[in-house]
């Protein structure tokens, strides 16, 4: 019997039923047939949270970051990069606390970059200040299923 694991389309927030064994391959979207993953983080905002965050089978990374914030705008090259090593297995997602702070309060954000490692509601793991794409990719790779070697 195959698998499937849900993952929510960050174009049109329809919740997807993939083949576990065919996640690797690019999957589209049932509803709006774009790309589900696009190794580029998802911005989130009050509007989609929820869907994104509550459906999904695989774990999110959210960058609650601010756009006055010189350390998280020097990260979000190193961010995207990790992106590109994360996808499929993770899903990326950022969220600017200035326009959305009911979002950061919810998760009690207190300074930022803060990175948060979610898996259907469920916070795993917090990471506070700026790091480098391999420092993301490193510390991810403890909440998969997956070896670090095989995400580069």
């Amino acid at each position: 019997m195959t698998s499937v694991i849900h993952i929510v389309c960050p174009n049109c927030w329809c919740t997807n039923r993939v083949p576990a064994e065919r996640i690797e391959n690019r999957p589209k979207c049932g509803e709006c047939k774009q790309a589900i993953f696009s190794a580029y983080p998802v911005d989130l905002s009050e509007a989609n949270f929820d869907r994104f965050f509550y459906r999904s089978d695989i774990p999110i990374i959210v960058d609650f970051w601010a756009p006055w914030c010189a350390p998280c705008l020097s990260m979000a090259t190193a961010y995207q990069k990790a992106a590109l090593a994360l996808e499929p297995h993770f899903q990326l997602a950022k969220i600017n606390i200035d326009s959305e702070p009911a979002i950061a309060t919810r998760f009690g954000i207190q300074s930022v970059p803060t990175l948060c490692i979610f898996r259907k509601g469920r916070e795993l793991s917090r990471m506070h200040g700026a790091v480098g794409s391999d420092s993301i990719v490193e510390w991810a790779s403890a909440f998969s299923q997956i070896e670090p070697a095989n995400l580069c």
